[in-house]
């Protein structure tokens, strides 16, 4: 088990919001801080400020894995700074959503272990808060 977050940064595409709404709400119903720019970013806002602030701020970084995500600029961008010396050593989950070439954004990312959805959303949200313990309650 690791050290349980304080807030974890979801890094995703936006043509898979729904995706990342879901596991979102998944972690926060189970006592994990989420920040999530659908929820997050407000209007207004400068949004790039924002998430370099999320970044900064968050302990752990997750990435949603699809098709979309492998090709958007911005997800690069969050990986590469996910991948700094010691910015989030060992605390990064990547979250196999779709069958994609996950080595395109970052050829590192094939040494973690990934937390994959694509046969069961319930199955992956089970082995991803097992990462810091906790048990999945299915919903009803």
């Amino acid at each position: 088990m690791s050290a349980f977050p304080d807030e974890v940064f979801l890094s995703h595409s936006t043509q898979d919001r729904r995706f990342a709404s879901s596991l979102a709400e998944v972690m926060r119903s189970h006592g994990v801080p989420v920040w999530y720019s659908q929820t997050e970013i407000i209007g207004a806002q400068q949004w790039h400020d924002e998430i370099g602030a999320a970044l900064r701020r968050c302990d752990w970084f997750a990435v949603i894995l699809s098709p979309h995500s492998v090709e958007s600029v911005w997800v690069k961008r969050e990986l590469m700074y996910a991948f700094r010396p010691h910015r989030f050593e060992n605390r990064i989950i990547p979250i196999l959503y779709q069958s994609c070439d996950f080595e395109d954004p970052s050829w590192a990312l094939d040494s973690i272990q990934m937390i994959d959805f694509r046969r069961s959303f319930e199955e992956g949200c089970a082995a991803l808060l097992r990462i810091w313990g906790l048990g999945y309650r299915y919903r009803v």
